[in-house]
């Protein structure tokens, strides 16, 4: 029953960890940023877990393991919590570190407990069920999230994830003995496979893999909405996202065992990388009534065989340090987290850019009126602005879409478009 809460545990830490993609645009609005300068919220998380996960790891191996995870869980819980109460994008980058690195302890050491609460012939079903809590979290938690997260606000998604990290919490407190052995390597022996050249060879593809597929995932849900996309919809692509991810996962591993580890990774990577240039294609030519169906086709694509990799190289790094495998699973996911990090940032820069969602402002209204220069220096800004200052006259300054209301004049102002 003990590996039961763990795995609950990991379902709420994957939720958080994924969902965050398809609230951008929520937060984005509600706490008055760009939604390039809210994704760097997955920049925040995905850096802290990478950098905090072996860091703590090593910090807390001499602490008894019900006592860590309850420090781990209750760390992910706070971080949700002050998600939901903060009044402005700083708290809520601090939550999300705070969260990262709750949820960077929390993970290896329920996977330490999972081995020693399991008996010898059930060690490796404690861990992959521990493990499917991630899974889970990618086909019913980050769709559930996001539907949750637009129905009732981003802040109702973290509300949720807190009670599920809460539930799990209990669940360790009272089924978890205490005294069971630690496993954790040292400092020093993660720098010894770290120097390895093929381990370093291995790491550098996983982040590669983790940049490509974040720059395009943190930011999916924008030029969704851009086609039209609802937020059932939005739900709907990242459930097809988490069920070929699932699928894809447990697909690596058939064909690298029946083929090969090299051949799975180059296929599953050759597959995604097909699948996002064919997106971005979709995205930017297809009529918005034709791309739906060829959006979720790809999305699926995409999925299969970028989560076909992930075990295939997991398998790779294990045969390349037997003797330290799970040292080397460790760096793998630091190194997953590390590119999820890049990918967030590189996202944000790239294609979201701080001008790309911002009306360029021009220097001063024609009236005079002060109201142009208060209000219009954020997207949400600009129609009030255009609001605002009907009662004025003309002015200038403003690059925007279409604002006007059907059952308003549009005599009343005129707008200078500023290239």
């Amino acid at each position: 029953m003990s590996v039961f809460w763990l795995a609950l545990a990991a379902f709420a830490i994957g939720t958080e960890a994924f969902v965050i993609a398809g609230l951008l645009p929520g937060i984005a609005s509600d706490v008055q940023i760009s939604v390039a300068a809210a994704g760097q919220l997955v920049t925040a998380y995905a850096l802290a877990y990478a950098i905090g996960s072996p860091i703590l790891a090593v910090a807390f191996n001499n602490f008894d393991r019900r006592n860590v995870l309850a420090l781990a869980l209750s760390c992910f819980i706070a971080g949700n919590l002050v998600a939901v109460f903060a009044p402005g994008f700083p708290l809520l980058l601090a939550s999300r570190v705070l969260m990262a690195l709750g949820a960077g302890l929390c993970m290896p050491t329920a996977l330490g407990v999972a081995v020693a609460v399991a008996s010898p012939e059930r060690r490796a079903r404690a861990v992959a069920l521990v493990t499917s809590g991630i899974t889970v979290a990618t086909v019913v938690g980050v769709p559930l999230g996001t539907l949750i997260g637009h129905q009732f606000g981003w802040r109702a998604t973290f509300v949720m994830v807190a009670i599920l990290g809460a539930i799990a919490l209990a669940g360790l407190l009272f089924g978890l003995p205490r005294g069971l052995p630690s496993s954790t390597a040292t400092l020093g022996e993660r720098l010894a496979v770290a120097r390895h050249g093929a381990v370093l060879h291995a790491l550098g593809t996983t982040v590669l893999w983790a940049l490509g597929g974040f720059t395009v995932f943190t930011y999916l849900s924008v030029p969704l909405q851009k086609l039209g996309f609802d937020a059932s919809d939005i739900s709907l692509t990242l459930l097809v996202f988490g069920s070929a991810a699932a699928i894809g996962n447990m697909l690596g591993g058939t064909l690298a065992d029946r083929f090969g580890t090299t051949p799975t990774s180059a296929l599953g990577l050759a597959g995604m990388s097909m699948a996002l240039i064919l997106l971005s294609v979709t995205l930017k030519t297809a009529a918005p009534e034709a791309a739906r169906y060829i959006v979720l086709l790809l999305v699926f694509c995409w999925a299969i065989s970028g989560w076909a990799f992930y075990p295939a190289q997991i398998a790779s790094i294990i045969r390349i340090e037997p003797q330290a495998a799970m040292i080397a699973v460790s760096l793998n996911a630091s190194s997953m987290y590390l590119g999820f990090a890049l990918g967030g940032a590189a996202g944000g820069r790239g294609a979201l850019g701080a001008r790309a969602d911002r009306p360029r402002l021009g220097r001063r209204c024609q009236r005079r009126c002060g109201t142009c220069r208060a209000v219009a220096t954020r997207p949400a800004g600009t129609a009030q602005t255009l609001q605002n200052c009907r009662l004025t006259g003309t002015f200038s300054g403003f690059r925007t879409p279409k604002i006007w209301s059907k059952d308003q004049p549009r005599a009343r102002a005129s707008l200078t478009l500023w290239r």
